[in-house]
């Protein structure tokens, strides 16, 4: 999994707004222009009141420049408000207008035709007037309802997070059930350092059974903890959406749509605010709820580019890269300032391996929406270049800028994990504990941390870490990293320890895919290692089949090499490390590939580059690295 798939730069909680890019001859070669200069000269994220205006027909958008936009009031922002942000700001009044008649549906494209779409999701219209209330079969088409009685407690069940009649008795209540589930993952990844292997296995295909049949039920927000949402303009209290408290919005956001069902606004919010809670506590479940939200805003206004971005948002979080470009460019015919439709846009350029597209893509992005969710994928663009110097001075300058939480713990653990990538632990874990200062449960500082302090040395406080990290968040990276440092570490009971942990991905792995995420490139890294080798090579080489990136060049080479078919894994090792991204477990992979090929004097020139460059890049690829270079000598 490349570093930035599931963790994306939280999105401003501003409306859309166009600024200009700044003066022409103001940046410097390779750094984003309104990332120049000195901080008090950065773009404020704007506050969420401020909203802003796309120029219409024929008009050309005149935003301020980075220092005029940083100092203007939220009065001169809400002046430059666009129709779209208007709409979704709308009063409920103006909200009833917009649903079409009953039985109308919105025109689709074909990504829309073609989008992955679970038997849950199938499920989700509401039934049509005069019927039980109860789903339709899977398949079978149903009619919204009409305004009414009926109606308005099918929406307010759909915006409490229910599918009607999805609870496990037929009726509306299905929390329990999606309670439970979200339970049964943490409690596997507790379970996990004290059951055998083969019982895991047992219950990673149960936890898959129960989670495609209860992928229906959605499910109020109970299970705890804090983080920013995603959020497009709503009717509801913009301020409450960037308070830090994701589980509280999403409660408001509820609320609000029993109230106004009518609000696309509302819905695309509802949609996003999901799929960031998938990603902060990760749980892809969250992701067949966002597409409902999401769908339900582009019904009641199609091709509404809050919607349009959210549903490029939940492609790239299932790892549907071409359907997130879709998406993205759909949502930026509508609105081309749309500052989520131009970070999904890099996103997906970016995984589909699409580079000299996704540098351009940033650049146009910091031109019409400068701000931290920008600086940061234009800091990863030049950071897979080999660009290390502008990569952490652009991260530097938007951490300078950064001023919710959200902000700071992400910016923070990008500069965290971009110095652990070149060996600078110290460094590193100071930029973890910012992260962290921000926000004490933030998995991707909580991760790093550990990491740096494998790396120094710290075997115990690194797996203490790592264990408070997959108690959390049961995800296959963190998995597959402590379950190398029981390996490492060698205790009694240990490798069992360990052996746990690989089968923990497995069920993570179920757990996604029922839930519409495609996992070949966690299947592949992780079984390649840590299972079964001729699993590995097919995700790997379907993977490769989807996207040509420097990762999946370097999953379907070590596959390769795994299965001892080393002469054909060297031409996709040598393009993983082709770009001059600074990652030393691909330097590794490629010297032990090109050593097992033959070519000593490759070999250790590969293998000494990722020692050199990060001595601690993983408690076992290191020992093997230094065994091998000793032998190649």
């Amino acid at each position: 999994m490349s570093p930035r798939t599931n963790d994306s730069a939280p999105e401003s909680d501003s409306g859309e707004q166009p600024p200009a890019g700044p003066e022409a001859g103001t940046a410097k070669a390779g750094t984003p222009a309104s990332a120049i200069g000195t901080a008090e000269a950065m773009p404020e994220e704007p506050t969420a009141d401020a909203t802003a205006e796309e120029p219409t027909a024929g008009t050309t958008a005149e935003g301020p420049s980075a220092r005029t936009k940083a100092e203007e009031s939220p009065a001169d922002a809400r002046a430059r408000q666009s129709p779209a942000d208007a709409t979704a700001q709308q009063s409920p009044a103006d909200a009833t207008a917009e649903e079409p008649a009953a039985g109308a549906t919105a025109k689709e494209s074909p990504a829309d035709a073609t989008a992955q779409q679970s038997p849950a999701d199938a499920t989700a219209e509401e039934p049509a007037a005069g019927t039980t209330g109860k789903e339709p079969q899977v398949g079978t088409t149903a009619q919204e309802l009409p305004a009414g009685v009926a109606a308005q407690e099918a929406v307010a069940q759909e915006a409490q997070g229910h599918a009607p009649g999805s609870g496990a008795d037929g009726g509306a209540d299905g929390d329990g059930v999606h309670d439970e589930r979200v339970a049964a993952v943490r409690r596997l990844s507790v379970s996990g350092r004290r059951w055998r292997a083969a019982q895991l296995g047992l219950c990673a295909a149960a936890l898959a059974v129960a989670l495609t049949a209860g992928a229906v039920v959605l499910g109020a927000v109970r299970d705890g903890g804090t983080a920013n949402a995603a959020a497009a303009p709503v009717a509801v209290s913009p301020q409450l959406l960037a308070s830090g408290d994701l589980d509280a919005s999403i409660t408001s956001l509820q609320a609000h749509l029993r109230a106004q069902p009518k609000d696309f606004g509302g819905w695309a919010t509802l949609g996003l605010a999901y799929i960031e809670q998938a990603r902060t506590k990760g749980d892809p479940s969250r992701y067949p709820q966002a597409q409902r939200a999401l769908d339900r805003s582009l019904r009641l206004r199609p091709d509404n580019d809050p919607a349009l971005a959210g549903r490029a948002a939940l492609a790239a979080a299932r790892h549907d890269f071409h359907g997130a470009l879709t998406y993205a460019d759909r949502a930026l015919k509508q609105n081309p300032y749309s500052e989520r439709a131009l970070s999904s846009r890099i996103d997906a350029l970016v995984e589909l391996g699409r580079y000299d597209d996704a540098s351009k893509a940033a650049d146009l992005a910091d031109e019409r929406r400068p701000g931290v969710p920008v600086f940061t994928r234009y800091a990863y663009v030049r950071e897979l270049r080999g660009d290390v110097t502008t990569a952490r001075r652009v991260l530097e300058q938007a951490l300078s800028t950064a001023t919710s939480r959200g902000d700071v713990s992400y910016v923070a653990s990008a500069l965290g994990q971009l110095a652990w990538n070149q060996g600078e632990y110290k460094t590193a874990l100071t930029y973890y504990a910012r992260a962290l200062a921000a926000d004490d449960s933030y998995l991707p500082a909580l991760e790093g941390r550990a990491r740096a302090q494998a790396a120094q040395g710290d075997s115990a406080a690194a797996i203490r870490g790592m264990e408070q990290v997959v108690e959390r968040f049961p995800l296959p990276q963190p998995l597959v990293e402590l379950g190398e440092l029981y390996e490492a570490r060698g205790k009694k009971g240990d490798p069992q320890k360990a052996r746990d942990q690989y089968a923990l991905v497995d069920a993570w792995v179920a757990l996604a895919r029922a839930n519409g995420v495609n996992a070949d490139l966690d299947t592949a890294l992780a079984a390649a290692d840590h299972g079964d080798h001729k699993a590995a090579l097919k995700a790997a080489r379907a993977e490769w089949a989807r996207r040509h990136t420097v990762h999946t060049a370097d999953a379907l080479a070590w596959a390769l090499h795994v299965n001892g078919r080393d002469k054909e894994a060297l031409p996709y090792t040598r393009r993983a490390t082709a770009t001059g991204y600074h990652n030393a477990s691909f330097l590794y992979h490629r010297g032990i590939i090109e050593r097992a090929a033959g070519d000593a004097k490759e070999a250790r020139a590969s293998l000494k580059s990722a020692l050199d460059l990060n001595p601690g890049f993983s408690p076992l690829g290191v020992r093997k690295a230094r065994t091998a270079l000793g032998a190649a000598k």
